[in-house]
């Protein structure tokens, strides 16, 4: 068997730019640039991973948030970045969801957010956890982190 040759004309970086940047992800708000209107915003993010905390093996999902911005909106990239910082992280689907939903909502004070974990099957079990902030609401529990 050959072994496989990179050629030396291709440096290799000891840490790509790509590593780095999600190390260094930080959630940023911006200004709601029409603040006088009543929207919503939704994201989709289909390439979300964590890692199972029992089993060490990856999870798959698509992370939806919905939101309605207040004063601040969530800036893209850094979201992008902060979704991609979960993907060598042992933690559970429900806690996963719960933290990025706390996340935002600390983040942002919106009048309304709703974050779902739609994971992908796994073992022959599909799981998909939401929380809003009207379930919330409707129980008694506050959406800010103490």
């Amino acid at each position: 068997m050959s072994k496989k040759h990179v050629p030396s004309h291709i440096p290799i970086p000891a840490s790509p730019y790509g590593t780095q940047a999600i190390q260094e992800a930080i959630l940023e708000p911006w200004p709601n640039p029409a603040p006088e209107e009543i929207y919503e915003t939704n994201i989709s993010y289909p390439e979300f991973t964590c890692l199972c905390p029992r089993s060490g093996y990856p999870d798959f999902a698509t992370i939806l948030i919905r939101y309605r911005p207040a004063q601040k909106i969530v800036e893209l990239k850094s979201l992008k970045l902060y979704l991609n910082s979960f993907r060598d992280r042992a933690i559970s689907h429900e806690a996963v969801t719960a933290l990025i939903y706390r996340d935002l909502m600390n983040l942002l004070e919106p009048s309304f957010l709703e974050v779902k974990g739609d994971f992908n099957v796994r073992g022959n079990v599909k799981t998909v956890i939401s929380i809003d902030s009207e379930m919330r609401k409707a129980t008694g529990k506050s959406s800010k982190k103490r």
